[in-house]
């Protein structure tokens, strides 16, 4: 190894290359003791770091889902408006076709209910008291 590194270092003295071998030595050994220090103080505050990433980690999932909402929120929004526009114009081209409208329908049906309340009442009335007006009108004759 020497061989190679008075190679390298060319018009070097020997001492020059101890001094330079021990000082390799000497940083290649302050990495390992950095090494291990990074491995101790991690296992030492692992238990605080992974509960730092948790902590920060339900942070992270509250915005997500306040965004989330609200994304949802205008979505919705959006889509109730869609709707309403579509419901309209179908609306109005109904009624230029003059298709009858749920509404008018409802109204129609009370219209024949009502109609259908007072004929009995009417054909009630006549059975009680006469025989109808055929009966009355060949009698005044």
């Amino acid at each position: 190894m020497s061989k190679r590194l008075k190679e390298l270092a060319g018009e070097t003295t020997e001492s020059q290359l101890a001094e330079l071998a021990v000082k390799i030595r000497d940083s290649a050994n302050q990495i390992w003791l950095a090494g291990l220090g990074a491995f101790s103080k991690a296992q030492e505050e692992g238990v605080n770091m992974f509960e730092a990433l948790v902590a920060e980690g339900e942070k992270v999932q509250e915005r997500t889902k306040v965004a989330a909402d609200e994304v949802r929120e205008k979505v919705t929004g959006t889509w109730n408006k869609l709707d309403k526009v579509f419901e309209d114009r179908v609306g109005r081209a109904l009624h230029a076709l003059n298709v009858p409208t749920h509404k008018d329908i409802d109204v129609l049906s009370k219209r024949v209910h009502d109609l259908t309340v007072i004929t009995k009442k009417l054909a009630e009335e006549e059975e009680t008291h006469g025989h109808g007006r055929a009966h009355r009108a060949k009698a005044a004759e």
